[in-house]
């Protein structure tokens, strides 16, 4: 859960989270994340908060944003063979 009085701002939290369910595998390449109103819902936190945790995803390459569509997990990097 989220907790908002914590040393790391609930956005960073939230990133935590997201990041974690797509390592583990919860969600699948090129497909959707659940959307901010769902995440909203789901952590009881504001619009902007979610907004800013997907921010942070996308700077990290772990999702893409379609525009008109949604947010997607990135596929894998794939490793050079050597």
């Amino acid at each position: 859960m989220i907790e908002p009085d914590g040393p790391v701002p609930p956005y960073l939290q939230l990133a935590e989270i997201l990041a974690g369910r797509i390592e583990r595998g919860d969600w699948q390449p090129n497909r959707p994340i659940p959307s901010e109103l769902q995440l909203v819902q789901e952590f009881g936190i504001a619009r902007g908060t979610v907004r800013r945790a997907v921010a942070v995803l996308r700077e990290r390459g772990l999702v893409f944003t379609v525009p008109q569509r949604g947010t997607y997990v990135s596929p894998p990097a794939e490793t050079v063979a050597e």
